[in-house]
C-alpha cells in the first residue's frame, strides 16, 4: 500500500512538472499589438512576476511564467501570446545561448518608476511619450520645474523630457506666432513661473532645471528625450553664464560674443555647434538639419536604419533597438535630426539615415546614469503642425517608431544574468 502511494506521488509530481509552462509574447510580425505588449510586460513586473526579455529573438520577445491574470490581460488587450512548455522554453534559451547566435536573454527585475517632465496643462497627445504610455497603460507621474527644483527626481528611475526649449526662447516661435494667443499665454506662464521660483529670467530658471536633471543622471538616473528637449538641453548647458536670448525673449540684448563663450565640455552629446543668434530664425542652433533637408527629403524617402549590435556584448544598445523591422519611417519635429559632425566621440549612434548623413537616435553615459535621445516629434505624424489632431494609436498598434520609446521605458528594469534552466 505504501509503495503504491509513493508511486502515485511520484506520478503526480512528474505530471505537474510536465504542465509547467511559459507565456511567450512574440514581438515579430505575428504580434497584433506591439505597443500594448510592453504594457503587459510592465503589468507583470508590477505583480512581481519574473519577466525575461529575449533580445533579437522574434523581434525582442517577452517571456514569463504562465499566469491566469497575464493571459487574461493579453486577451483583453489584443496582445498575441503563445503558451509553451517549460522544457520547450529552456530549449529556446539554450539555442539563444549559442555563441554564434546574435541573441541573448535579460531579466527584467522591477517596474521602473516613471516621471514625465511636462507642463501640467499639456494634454497627453502633445507629446509622443505620454501618448504611448497612456495607450500602453503604463503609469507615470507628471513633474515640472517646481518638482525638479524641489529635488523630487531621485524618487524616480526614469525621466522623459517633454519637447521643451531649455534655452528660454520658447521654441523660437516668435517670428511666426508672437501674436497668437497660445504663444502669449505660454510666455506669460513661463515668466510667472520663473518669478515664483525666484529667477529674473526664464532662461536662468530653465538652466537650473537642466542642472538638476544632469545631477539626476549623474547619480544613476535614466533620461530619455525627444525633439527640441534634446539639443536645447545641451545648448543650455553650453551657455551656462552666457546670455544667448534676444530682447523679445528675456528683456535685454543677446551677448554679441555668446558663441565664443560657449563651453562644450558641459554638454552630454554635442560639441562645436553654432547657436542661432537671429531671433526670427526658427532654430536654436545648427545641430538640427531641418532647415536644409526639405529640398532632398520627402515623406516617401524619409527613413532611418537601426544599427545591429552584439546582443551578448552590447546588450544595452541591443535592447534599445529591439524591433520587428530595422528601417523606421522618419518624422519631423522642432529638432528633426542631428548633424553628425557635432556629435562627441563617445556618443553611440543607434539609428541614422546614412544616405543624407543624418543621425536620429543616440545614446550615452553620464556618471552612473545614461541618456537616450530620439529626434523628431511623433513617429506616426510626419510633420505634426501646431493644432493638428492627436495621433490615434489604435490605428498604429505596431508602430516601430513608438516601439523605440517603449524599449527605453523597460531599460531601467533590465539586468544581465545567466538564465536558470
Amino acid at each position: 500500500m505504501k509503495k503504491s502511494f509513493l508511486l502515485y506521488i511520484i506520478y503526480i509530481g512528474i505530471s505537474l512538472c510536465g504542465f509547467a509552462s511559459v507565456v511567450l509574447i512574440p514581438m515579430d510580425n505575428v504580434q497584433k499589438n506591439h505597443l500594448k505588449a510592453y504594457g503587459i510586460a510592465y503589468a507583470a513586473l508590477e505583480k512581481e512576476i519574473d519577466v525575461e526579455w529575449m533580445l533579437n529573438y522574434r523581434g525582442g520577445s517577452f517571456a514569463m511564467p504562465e499566469n491566469s491574470e497575464i493571459v487574461r490581460l493579453c486577451r483583453l488587450k489584443g496582445v498575441t501570446y503563445e503558451v509553451v512548455s517549460d522544457a520547450a522554453y529552456n530549449s529556446i534559451v539554450s539555442d539563444i545561448s549559442d555563441p554564434e547566435v546574435n541573441m541573448d536573454v535579460v531579466k527584467l527585475q522591477k517596474a521602473p518608476k516613471i516621471a514625465v517632465y511636462s507642463p501640467k496643462s499639456k494634454r497627453p497627445w502633445d507629446d509622443a511619450v505620454t501618448l504611448v504610455l497612456t495607450y500602453a497603460e503604463i503609469p507615470y507621474d507628471v513633474v515640472y520645474d517646481e518638482e525638479v527644483l524641489d529635488g523630487m527626481l531621485p524618487m524616480y528611475d526614469w525621466l522623459h523630457l517633454h519637447h521643451e526649449d531649455f534655452t528660454g526662447q520658447y521654441g523660437k516661435f516668435w517670428a511666426s506666432y508672437r501674436t497668437a494667443t497660445w504663444y502669449k499665454e505660454e510666455q506669460n506662464f513661463q515668466e510667472q513661473l520663473a518669478k515664483k521660483l525666484g529667477y529674473n529670467k526664464v532662461s536662468e530658471e530653465k538652466l537650473a532645471v537642466v542642472k538638476k536633471i544632469r545631477d539626476f543622471v549623474l547619480g544613476g538616473g535614466f533620461m530619455f528625450a525627444m525633439c527640441s528637449a534634446t539639443d536645447s538641453y545641451d545648448v543650455a548647458l553650453a551657455a551656462d553664464g552666457v546670455d544667448i536670448c534676444a530682447e523679445m525673449f528675456d528683456g535685454d540684448a543677446i551677448d554679441p560674443n555668446a558663441q565664443k563663450k560657449l563651453n562644450f565640455d558641459n554638454c552630454f552629446a554635442f560639441k562645436d555647434f553654432h547657436i542661432e543668434m537671429n531671433p526670427a530664425a526658427y532654430r536654436i542652433s545648427d545641430i538640427d538639419v531641418s532647415s536644409d533637408r526639405q529640398s532632398k527629403i520627402n515623406e516617401k524617402n524619409d527613413v532611418f536604419a537601426l544599427f545591429d549590435f552584439s546582443a551578448k556584448w552590447d546588450w544595452i544598445p541591443t535592447m534599445l533597438t529591439q524591433n520587428h523591422t530595422r528601417v523606421i519611417k522618419g518624422f519631423y519635429g522642432q529638432t528633426t535630426a542631428y548633424r553628425r559632425q557635432y556629435l562627441k566621440s563617445n556618443v553611440l549612434i543607434m539609428g541614422e539615415n546614412k544616405s543624407y548623413n543624418e543621425v536620429r537616435y543616440i545614446h550615452g553615459e553620464y556618471g552612473k546614469g545614461t541618456w537616450t535621445w530620439l529626434s523628431g516629434h511623433d513617429p506616426e505624424d510626419y510633420r505634426h503642425f501646431i493644432g493638428d489632431p492627436p495621433t490615434d494609436l489604435e490605428l498604429h498598434p505596431n508602430s516601430p517608431g513608438f516601439r523605440l520609446i517603449l524599449n527605453n521605458i523597460l531599460f531601467p528594469a533590465a539586468k544581465k544574468e545567466k538564465h536558470k534552466t
